[in-house]
């Protein structure tokens, strides 16, 4: 007789709304995880990359990647939530309410909060909004997403849709930042970037020229990094009879690589507050090339915060195509088919009157 130990992961028709998903694994985040996560993106931003940099930013030491809390929180999710997923659609009301770290350990507990079945009877949408703590309890990050999933038996029945009712925009009153971040002292020399809060206009492009190829090790290790278990990025063997005939490169993946990239432009966009929303807006596979371009969408003064302003950005990350005359939409007015990556952000600059 065969086992029934092994988890099969949950199908469309196993939610139910208002369901508590306690994610198991609890994970401590190393000074190894932060290195690897270097190795991965290239990521250059100051705050990050060094303790004296960021002790004299007022902060005890380098924080966590914002974007490495984000992938290891989520990762917890997936055995319960996007196992059996056909894509992650997209994220809204992403907060960041916390430092994290090295050595702190962080967990994750979701709710599903919507529920809608497609017309194809065979898939469905589960909304869930997914709470990430440390280890005495505090909120570090809660976010929604909203996952594409199979259904096991497409003869259960759809329940009643329920979408939820979520902010198009994080409240710029809504940002917190570290309480002891001071930026009084930000060093232009050593952030590599002279530009500051002041220096970027609303409705400003900028192309980040640089480009990065996805190599599929590198991937698979990033996703292995974040215990992803989901199956559409690791097993060639069934997926090479899905309509791709190739593995997904995890969405995650392109927002990290997009982040690295934007540091050539906003090299002092130290932490990111928020994400507004963000969609995945085409699968990328190995062998692309990314490139990225951003545009300034708004800007706001925070709360308590003299030494710092948020700057709302959208970012468009690009596979095989220049971002010189930021591509977005082609001349029939469709999304252009090469942007895989749409991303509304909220993030932290010092301000110059302020700084030395």
């Amino acid at each position: 007789m065969p086992s029934n130990k092994t988890n099969p992961g949950n199908y469309f028709e196993d939610f139910k709304l208002g369901q508590i998903l306690t994610h198991a694994t609890p994970r401590t985040i190393t000074e190894g995880d932060v290195s690897l996560y270097t190795a991965l993106y290239g990521s250059r931003f100051a705050l990050q990359s060094a303790d004296s940099f960021a002790i004299d930013c007022g902060l005890q030491a380098a924080p966590v990647d914002d974007l490495l809390v984000f992938h290891i929180v989520f990762g917890k999710t997936v055995p319960d939530v996007s196992l059996n997923a056909v894509a992650n659609l997209g994220y809204a009301d992403v907060r960041f309410l916390a430092p994290v770290y090295p050595g702190d350990s962080v967990q994750t507990v979701s709710e599903v909060i919507g529920l809608k079945e497609n017309s194809n009877g065979k898939t469905g949408v589960v909304y869930v909004r997914s709470t990430g703590t440390n280890q005495v309890g505090e909120v570090v990050l809660d976010y929604v997403r909203w996952v594409m999933v199979r259904k096991n038996n497409v003869e259960a029945p759809a329940p009643d849709p329920v979408v939820p009712d979520l902010p198009d925009v994080v409240d710029p009153s809504q940002l917190l930042l570290p309480v002891d971040l001071d930026m009084r002292d930000f060093n232009p020399v050593l952030s590599g970037s002279a530009h500051f809060y002041e220096d970027y206009e609303i409705g400003e492009k900028i192309d980040h020229v640089d480009g990065m190829t996805i190599e599929e090790a590198e991937h698979m290790m990033a996703t292995r990094l974040y215990q992803n278990t989901a199956k559409v990025h690791f097993n060639q063997h069934v997926q090479q009879h899905d309509r791709f005939g190739q593995r997904l490169i995890y969405g995650g993946h392109i927002i990290s690589l997009a982040r690295a990239l934007t540091f050539n432009g906003l090299g002092n966009a130290v932490l990111i507050s928020a994400i507004n929303g963000g969609s995945h807006t085409a699968p990328t596979f190995a062998g692309d090339t990314i490139y990225a371009w951003s545009e300034i969408l708004d800007k706001a003064d925070i709360l308590g915060h003299m030494d710092a302003g948020a700057l709302r950005v959208r970012t468009r990350a690009v596979k095989d195509l220049s971002c010189a005359e930021f591509p977005e939409m082609d001349a029939d007015g469709k999304r252009n088919p090469a942007i895989v990556l749409d991303l509304d952000y909220w993030v932290i600059l010092p301000k110059a009157t302020l700084a030395v």
